[in-house]
């Protein structure tokens, strides 16, 4: 396995939860130092790893580093454990998943219960919602769950592993964003590889906090002040049984990067990457957002009085799932598409709409 592949199987089975991000923001870092000239990180933890760091002109490549999860929320005297979401995590999932609970010197082992099929009434099926899902971590009394270092707060994984499905996806948790934060990561380490020279700085950030509503996006743009931003994230493949495409969009796993238009990301940024796109023959998807696009795109966009943002996005399967699916071809091209836009860029360009 390659260093790159065993870097994305690392970072990717590692858990880092809104709000705790930390260890998965260090084996990021540690893989991207050898590739720029300097690093920061701020007090809540994004990451950003610098080429060119003296240059007055700053392009922004970024991903966001979180994860959904859970959060301990109350205790039974039975030794029962309710929760609440921690970012969009997804109940109807939850029943019979394995988990791991983060305390302050250990991570705890524990289950989603669910009652067996031969006690349920046919008739009146309950359905898994957030106030009868809960965690069953082998005690039978709230003080026995307190002696094992949880408490309220302590925040809840789902225990799942990449994985490799025909030689042509990765399917796992958390790709929504950390197969971002890779791609950010190989950006950087093909142009030092390649030494390409770029007459710009450029930022690679890996932000935290993106879903409980773009906070670290929020924070690193106003540190930073970016002249432009390109934001990586994901958006759904729409070709399984069950997504409405009328509503959702067309979008398959394997065609090609995805790219937004809308509000938020600036028209003529878009058009810039579409002709590096079209230059490389690299295929590429359209969408639209009706208002905001849902990603770090708009922090950075509406920060510092206005930057020019897009948002290229990677087609995903299940998200917010444990096995969230995605193309090892596509994340190729997202690459490809990243260092060959920072190489066609002229600083120079003229990104007013109105003169």
């Amino acid at each position: 396995m390659e260093t790159n592949e065993k870097f994305l199987y690392e970072y990717l089975n590692n858990a880092s939860p809104t709000g705790f991000e930390a260890s998965g923001q260090q084996i990021w870092l540690d893989y991207i130092r050898p590739f720029v000239d300097d690093y920061f990180t701020d007090a809540y933890g994004t990451a950003v790893g610098v080429i060119n760091p003296k240059a007055d002109f700053k392009v922004v490549i970024e991903a966001h580093a979180d994860e959904i999860s859970w959060f301990v929320n109350y205790i039974t005297p039975e030794g029962y454990i309710y929760v609440i979401r921690n970012g969009g995590s997804d109940h109807m999932i939850a029943p019979s998943m394995r988990v791991n609970i983060h305390t302050d010197d250990k991570v705890v082992p524990g289950v989603f219960g669910w009652p067996a099929i031969h006690v349920r009434d046919k008739a009146k099926e309950e359905t898994p919602k957030m106030e009868n899902i809960f965690i069953d971590v082998g005690a039978r009394s709230k003080d026995e769950v307190l002696e094992m270092g949880i408490y309220v707060g302590c925040v809840v994984t789902f225990k799942d592993e990449l994985t490799d499905l025909n030689n042509k996806f990765y399917s796992g948790r958390a790709l929504d964003n950390r197969i971002g934060g890779y791609m950010i990561a190989e950006v950087a380490r093909k142009i030092r590889e390649e030494k390409v020279e770029l007459p710009f700085g450029l930022y690679v950030v890996n932000a935290v906090q993106e879903e409980i509503g773009l906070r670290g996006a929020e924070m690193i743009a106003a540190s930073i002040k970016p002249n432009i931003a390109l934001i990586t994230d994901v958006c759904h493949d729409t070709t399984a049984p069950m997504y409405n495409k009328i509503t959702s969009g067309d979008y398959t796993a394997g065609n090609g990067p995805v790219l937004t238009c809308g509000a938020a990301v600036h028209k003529k940024l878009l058009d810039l990457i579409i002709d590096s796109a079209k230059k490389r023959d690299i295929p590429f998807q359209r969408s639209a957002s009706s208002r905001s696009t849902g990603t770090d795109t708009d922090a950075f966009a509406y920060s510092n009085g206005g930057v020019p943002s897009a948002l290229i996005s990677l087609p995903l399967k299940y998200m917010h799932t444990t096995v969230e699916t995605a193309s090892k071809k596509d994340i190729e091209h997202v690459i490809a598409l990243m260092i060959g836009f920072l190489d066609d860029f002229d600083q120079k360009f003229d990104f007013r709409y109105v003169k």
